[in-house]
């Protein structure tokens, strides 16, 4: 019999748990998406042209970044902090042969999924709607970074929290911010200085950047892609680290 890894044992068992409840996985997932892309793509942007591009084609991909941080992110840090706090369910499996960085990777890719498929169904919605968007390999590539620096962040959010509130607080804090200021509806350098600025220290910053260059026909942005890539690293290590003191 072979012996599956443990972090995949890990992702399946959240697979499981998504698999139970589909129908309000999947509307919990569209639900807020679509929301922003009614409001700001046809509601607010309607006619509007952004960097040369009609403004339904700018801030879809936009869209589709903060979808897959929320969705990443929360689809993690929640459940997992849930689990610590309330359920102590965390427990059963830090008894478990399964090591840390095992724990720390499988729910990654648990919160991989969820983004993604956040993600998919946006891309689904702008094939129906015909929007004029060519998805390339490269673009998923970048969306998968994005979904696994949130999904990460969100472990280690989660292994850090000693309560609910920490939760809340870090959720308005950290990601309320990053979803409005990170280019995602508008281009970064119409903010006042130094807000562009500062704000290049977002990793949804660069997540929205890319994926917009890309839809534009640019490639691509490989200071971006590397951002995001040490971000993935960093956030995963201490996610890591985080789930292994816990264990201790």
């Amino acid at each position: 019999m072979i012996r599956q890894p443990g972090f995949y044992t890990i992702f399946w068992r959240e697979m499981l748990s998504i698999r139970k409840k589909f129908v309000k996985f999947f509307a919990g997932s569209l639900v807020m998406p679509a929301l922003y892309l009614v409001t700001f793509g046809w509601g607010l942007g309607r006619g509007m042209n952004v960097q040369g591009l009609d403004y339904l084609v700018f801030v879809l991909p936009g869209i589709i970044a903060l979808s897959a941080m929320n969705n990443s992110f929360s689809g993690v840090a929640i459940t997992l902090n849930i689990s610590k706090l309330y359920y102590r369910t965390i427990e059963e499996i830090l008894v478990s042969p399964v090591g840390p960085w095992s724990i720390a990777f499988g729910r990654a890719l648990a919160g991989c999924f969820k983004g993604l498929f956040s993600a998919g169904l946006l891309i689904g919605i702008s094939f129906y709607l015909h929007v004029q968007i060519t998805y390339t390999l490269s673009f998923f590539l970048i969306l998968f970074l994005t979904c696994f620096v949130f999904a990460s962040l969100g472990v280690l959010a989660a292994m850090l929290a000693r309560s609910h509130e920490y939760m809340t607080n870090f959720t308005n804090f950290v990601i309320l911010p990053m979803a409005f200021l990170s280019g995602t509806f508008f281009p970064p350098d119409r903010l006042p200085e130094p807000f562009p600025t500062l704000i290049m220290i977002y990793p949804l910053t660069h997540a929205a950047l890319s994926l917009r260059s890309i839809v534009a026909g640019e490639g691509i942005p490989w200071v971006s892609f590397t951002v995001l890539l040490l971000y993935a690293g960093v956030l995963f290590f201490l996610g890591g680290k985080a789930v292994g003191r816990l264990e201790l």
